[in-house]
Parts: structure tokens; sequence; C-alpha cells
């Protein structure tokens, strides 16, 4: 009786753990959007990166990113945002060096590319940042370019290989910065940020303000 009984917890606890895997790997997906003058871009934050998902979502929920500017533009490379020194910025005021006080430790994913449309953190570089820490609240989603397969490592799948050379991206960033989400509707309002007039320390001429939500 006591074997029959012992063999009925452990059908139960098994049970128990098995659902608790299934709902852990099942987690739901956090979706955002970016809304600008220029058209909104929806996308989703990997759940395999839980630092940046919960920070990034930290900050979206306090309004943090609400009226800072994309003060970074670079034509087939990124567009970058969420300096805090960006809100209320004089004209020509060069932008770049603010942030909520503190960093991110890296969360690189072999899974996770530098493609069109990835939403990567920004870091101060590897002089002074060897751990490749990221920066707290500055980001910049992937506008670069398509590339050839054949100038791609060995490191990468088919699939990536092809993503890159039919979307385009940035794969000389790949392990260097954190990819933590992705851009899944309005890749076409990349393009239109990236190609605005722009000054000599890449900041757009007309500021472009974003405000950021969370959706479900």
């Amino acid at each position: 009786m006591k074997k029959v009984i012992l063999m009925v917890f452990a059908i139960i606890i098994g049970a128990n753990l098995s659902l608790m895997s299934q709902t852990k790997n099942q987690q739901k997906v956090v979706k955002f959007v970016i809304h600008t003058d220029l058209g909104d871009m929806t996308g989703i934050l990997y759940n395999e990166t839980p630092k940046h998902r919960d920070n990034f979502v930290k900050l979206v929920n306090s309004g943090f990113y609400n009226g800072l500017l994309f003060h970074r533009i670079i034509s087939g490379f990124m567009i970058q945002g969420g300096d805090p020194d960006s809100k209320n910025a004089k004209p020509g005021q060069q932008l770049g060096a603010g942030g909520p006080g503190y960093t991110v430790p890296a969360e690189f994913n072999k899974d996770f590319i530098h493609k069109k449309g990835a939403l990567s953190a920004a870091r101060q570089g590897d002089q002074v940042n060897p751990a490749k820490a990221s920066s707290g609240s500055q980001f910049y989603i992937v506008q670069g370019k398509k590339v050839p397969s054949a100038q791609l490592g060995a490191n990468y799948t088919a699939e990536q290989k092809k993503i890159y050379e039919t979307v385009g991206g940035t794969p000389f960033l790949d392990g260097q910065y954190t990819v933590f989400g992705e851009i899944t509707n309005g890749l076409d309002v990349i393009d239109k940020i990236a190609a605005v007039q722009k000054d000599s320390h890449d900041r757009p001429i007309t500021d472009i303000k974003m405000t950021v939500k969370i959706v479900e």
C-alpha cells in the first residue's frame, strides 16, 4: 500500500514539474509599439534576454522614453534613441552620453542576429567597458544592408545567412551588442527615419520624437 501511495505522489510531482516546465517555456511574449511622426514600429521582446526585456518594460511603463528623440541616425546602418538628455534638447545639441545611471549585463545569444529590424542595446566601447555591458536605456534599431552569404562566417546557420542576404542587417555587430527584440511590423518606418536630413553629429535636423508603449 505504501509503495502504491509513493508511486501516486511521484506521478503527481512529475506532472506538476512537467506543467511548470511547459509554462516557463510558453512564457508570454511582450509586445511593444514605438510611435513617431513618420509612422509606428511594432515589435516583440525576447524572453531569452530577460534582464534587457524586464528593464525595457520597466522604463516604458514609467514613461521614460516618451518625448525622447532618435538622436543618432546613420543611413544603411541604424537609428538610435533612448538618451534622456534628448528630451527638450536644444537644436544642434550633441547627444548620446545620457542614461538612467546604471548598465545591464550583456546577454548574447547566437540565435539573435543583427538583421534589419533587430532591437539592440547601445553601450560604451570596449576600452572602458570590456564586459560589453549595455546602456541602461539607449537602444538602436538596425537598418543595415544586404550581405552576400559568402561574406559570412561558418558560425551562421543557413537560415541566418539567407536573412542577411535577402533582408539585410549588420552582421559585424553580432556577439558585440545584445540583441533583445525585433521590429515585426513597420520596417518601412526605419527606412523613413534613416533617410532624414542630419547634422554633422548624425542628429536629425528636425527632431524625431518617440512614444513607446507595451501592448497586449
